[in-house]
């Protein structure tokens, strides 16, 4: 008997630019979402764009409705205006094409009415909670997205950097 082997398919690296999404409510509620691969690593909803020319509001409303199912456009996508550069965690550096280690990550911020309850993807993820946004930011396992948190009540209240509203930009996915 003969057997047919197919060529292995190339490996399809990240690309390592990415949205952080913090998911809030006017009294500043923030959802959370705990990773699968990583049980008790809590964080915002996070992803990396598909394609190098796949714009931004469009990656962070694509991202919030993978994660969470949450249609970003009936809501408020907020473009916090805001990027950081960080070391990408070593545990998942075999994600991105040799050599990378570095991602360029940009917030946003996306103001629901009220908490509700949201459909996860059970491989990314497995439970979600509702917190105060003190208690959230002490539950995120990166610093970054602590960081992001943290700085959500002075972005709602108007502060300098409140960020540029870009729901019409957030085509559903």
């Amino acid at each position: 008997m003969l057997w047919f082997v197919p060529a292995a398919l190339p490996m399809r690296y990240k690309i390592p630019e990415s949205v952080l999404v913090v998911i809030h409510t006017p009294d500043l509620q923030v959802l959370l979402i705990e990773r699968a691969d990583r049980p008790g690593y809590w964080q915002s909803v996070t992803g990396s764009l598909d394609a190098e020319d796949e714009p931004l509001p469009m990656t962070a409303a694509r991202e919030v409705a993978e994660e969470t199912g949450l249609i970003a456009s009936r809501y408020s996508l907020t473009d916090w205006q805001h990027t950081i550069d960080y070391e990408i965690y070593p545990q998942w550096r075999h994600r991105y094409a040799p050599g990378i280690t570095r991602n360029t990550e940009h917030w946003f911020g996306l103001c629901v009415p009220a908490p509700m309850p949201v459909t996860l993807a059970p491989r990314e993820h497995l439970r979600f909670e509702w917190l105060p946004w003190q208690a959230a930011a002490a539950r995120c396992f990166s610093s970054s997205n602590a960081e992001a948190v943290r700085q959500l009540a002075w972005r709602v209240a108007g502060g300098q950097g409140a960020g540029l509203d870009v729901t019409n930009g957030a085509a559903a996915p």
